[in-house]
């Protein structure tokens, strides 16, 4: 989701999402530097090698463990990015392509600007192709919905194969498992027409005949994703105006099954459809592995706040983080197997736990983490506007040191106050 500043209580960009997947897929929270490449450099992901930009921008992923790209993410000049597969009627090919998680990361490499990243991103699906192809490996591949952000505008990408439509945003908006861009799309990649005669799914007629969606996406496959898009939508509306991190945070852990898109908050864990994603059953499909609210700044009033929760954020917190220090190290620990040392997996324990509990034992643990995200309220901001000033005075390593050790306290804050919910220790 996102709010552009006509819809944000500050008047400023707030861009959320919820990342689902395979509900033991450990997801680390990654950043890597700005870096220099010289001339001819390649770059390997997972099914492809790539001429490599000339500089890739700092930035930080949420990353699969396995994966070389990410469910979302952001740059230091306050691109944001994420992505949803999109069901399509397009089949499976056995031509390699790129993944929908790399060409998020790639994005946040190469653009200074959501437009930039827009261009970035739409020349790759036309000359390497994203979507469903067969590969040894077994990885899920699947066609992709991309919403990009910045301080003063947002997109949306829906892409098929090579092809494209792309969509400038105005207000707010929201994006789910369900191809939406029809004949509003300002954009279409010039080969979409002849490559939809080609697959059998669009029969000619007039340019104004061709409607993206209406021709690619599989609608029958999307139900899920249409009840998720309408709840979440109503949401942004009902809150156009007021919204902010808090407010989009809130949207993120609501448990709704969407049937009722205007229904108030459901606070605790509902059924197996809602835009925070749980399944009792860890062994199937789609549960809410990461969550980002990336809390933007145009006008120069205060440094960035990206809010990251590591697995579930109605059972989580939202750490903030900042792109002008440095990470926590142990953030980016984490495999596929289960590790004492790893952030992600302890939440994942904690969720895991609370939802054999009874709802009002969950409610007492929501009410610990209440606690502890207001104190970050309380703090991140305040830190946000300080750095800022030490770097308008030239003390940049300073100003780093500073968010750095903060960015620590805040995460062994939470590290401490999970591990005693897991013990069952009063708060």
């Amino acid at each position: 989701m996102v709010s552009l500043a006509s819809s944000s209580a500050n008047g400023q960009t707030i861009f959320g999402k919820n990342s689902d997947r395979p509900a033991n897929e450990c997801q680390p929270l990654i950043m890597r530097p700005r870096c220099n490449y010289p001339p001819d450099t390649e770059v390997e992901t997972q099914f492809l090698v790539l001429p490599q930009s000339r500089m890739t921008y700092k930035h930080v992923g949420s990353r699969p463990y396995w994966c070389w790209g990410y469910e979302h993410g952001f740059n230091e000049h306050q691109v944001v990015i994420g992505n949803e597969s999109l069901p399509s009627r397009l089949g499976t090919s056995g031509e390699p392509k790129l993944i929908g998680m790399e060409l998020v990361r790639l994005g946040l490499e190469r653009a200074k600007t959501a437009s930039n990243a827009v261009e970035v991103i739409t020349d790759l699906i036309t000359r390497y192709g994203q979507g469903k192809f067969e590969n040894a490996d077994g990885v899920r591949t699947y066609d992709n919905i991309f919403l990009i952000g910045d301080p003063r505008s947002a997109f949306v990408i829906e892409a098929v194969g090579h092809d494209w439509a792309v969509k400038r945003l105005s207000h707010n908006h929201s994006i789910s498992n369900v191809g939406m861009l029809g004949a509003d799309a300002d954009r279409v990649s010039l080969s979409a027409r002849d490559a939809a005669a080609t697959f059998g799914l669009f029969n000619g007629g007039g340019e104004e005949d061709f409607n993206f969606a209406s021709v690619f996406a599989d609608t029958a496959a999307s139900a899920s994703g249409v009840a998720r898009r309408n709840r979440s939508t109503a949401l942004l509306k009902a809150n156009a105006g007021r919204l902010d991190a808090g407010k989009m945070m809130g949207i993120l852990k609501d448990h709704s099954s969407g049937d009722n898109p205007a229904e108030a908050a459901v606070v605790d864990v509902a059924g197996p459809v809602s835009l925070c994603v749980h399944r009792q059953d860890a062994k199937l499909p789609a549960t809410t592995a990461a969550s980002l609210v990336a809390d933007l700044d145009g006008e120069g009033r205060r440094l960035p706040v990206y809010w990251c929760c590591l697995y579930s954020p109605c059972l989580g917190v939202y750490l903030p983080m900042f792109i002008e220090g440095e990470l926590p190290p142990k953030l980016a620990i984490g495999t596929g197997e289960a590790s004492g040392d790893s952030p992600w997996w302890m939440f994942h324990h904690l969720t895991r736990e609370a939802l054999k509990m009874r709802p009002e034992e969950r409610s007492e643990i929501r009410k610990a983490i209440q606690i502890l995200q207001a104190d970050l309220f309380d703090t991140a901001y305040h830190q946000a506007r300080t750095a800022l000033r030490l770097i308008r005075g030239g003390r940049e390593k300073q100003a780093a040191r500073q968010l750095s050790s903060y960015m620590e306290k805040s995460v062994d804050s939470a590290l401490t106050m999970a591990g005693q919910l897991l013990s069952g220790q009063t708060l």
